[in-house]
């Protein structure tokens, strides 16, 4: 597969969002309103966290990613981290976890359930990450989206399989999601030994995101959220030129977004066969 030395410039703007298959903080899913929060974003990449796919009657059994992506017009993988027997052999399996929209063609994608901890009540709630080689203007970036746990021995081993997957990669790397952990929690801290906050990078350390701005009508005050749990990393093939929180009530966690620049990329200048990206 050939490469050129240089590309032309290549910006892009990523969101991460729970959206918590759709429950907003007035105790009603509507989808809608989900879609329409990342369509004002203007995104045009998103790494979306509990998200169900014919998951149960609490969701319709709608199949959100697929809905989402007819929607929004948008190209979408999927990486189930709860996949489960369906009731009858003619329904579809049950599933929740984790998508990626992208407005860009997504070229390739799988998904890595981590580690299961066992602990004194048993194994906690299975975790994933799911990763999508997406074209962006004829130059290729990785994307890892994820959803970790808040216990911190799970966490601690869910950190070092991501930082593993994530390390050999030939493309520029964006990883995104839920991680559970505020910004000085030790394992955090070891997420940026590797790779930037961009939060951080733009010295915006007051991005919080849960939970969600709501009225506390018995109080009659408004509470906003309390802490950061929500990140948008980067290596040092990005810059950023840009982030924010958007302020929504449309879920119980706040979305983020990053005007991303990539600085180092190569365009290539033959399609990488499939066998190529898996290996990327």
């Amino acid at each position: 597969m050939a490469e050129k030395k240089m590309a032309p410039i290549v910006s892009v703007k990523v969101m991460s969002f729970n959206i918590a298959h759709g429950l907003g903080m007035d105790g009603t899913v509507d989808l809608e309103k989900t879609a329409s929060v990342i369509e004002d974003s203007c995104a045009g990449i998103i790494a979306l966290q509990e998200v169900d796919r014919h998951f149960s009657a609490r969701s319709s059994f709608v199949d959100q990613v697929d809905w989402l992506s007819r929607r929004l017009g948008m190209h979408a993988a999927f990486g189930a981290t709860l996949d489960l027997e369906p009731e009858a052999p003619d329904m579809p399996r049950p599933q929740y976890g984790n998508a990626i929209l992208s407005k860009y063609p997504i070229k390739y994608f799988e998904n890595h359930l981590l580690r299961q901890v066992i602990t004194p009540i048993g194994h906690n709630e299975q975790r994933g990450i799911l990763k999508a080689v997406i074209e962006v203007k004829g130059s290729y970036i990785s994307v890892y989206n994820t959803h970790l746990a808040f216990k911190d021995e799970e966490l601690e081993v869910s950190i070092n399989e991501l930082l593993d997957i994530a390390g050999n990669d030939r493309f520029p790397r964006i990883i995104a999601g839920d991680f559970n952990a505020a910004p000085d929690h030790i394992q955090m801290k070891k997420m940026k030994k590797e790779f930037s906050d961009v939060f951080l990078k733009m010295k915006r350390g007051d991005a919080y995101t849960y939970p969600a701005s709501y009225k506390n009508e018995a109080a009659g005050e408004l509470l906003k959220p309390v802490t950061r749990i929500d990140y948008i990393f980067m290596d040092d093939e990005f810059d950023v030129a840009q982030t924010a929180v958007m302020d929504t009530a449309v879920s119980d966690h706040l979305p983020i977004l990053a005007d991303l620049i990539v600085m180092k990329t190569k365009k290539l200048t033959e399609q990488p066969t499939v066998s190529e990206l898996q290996k990327a």
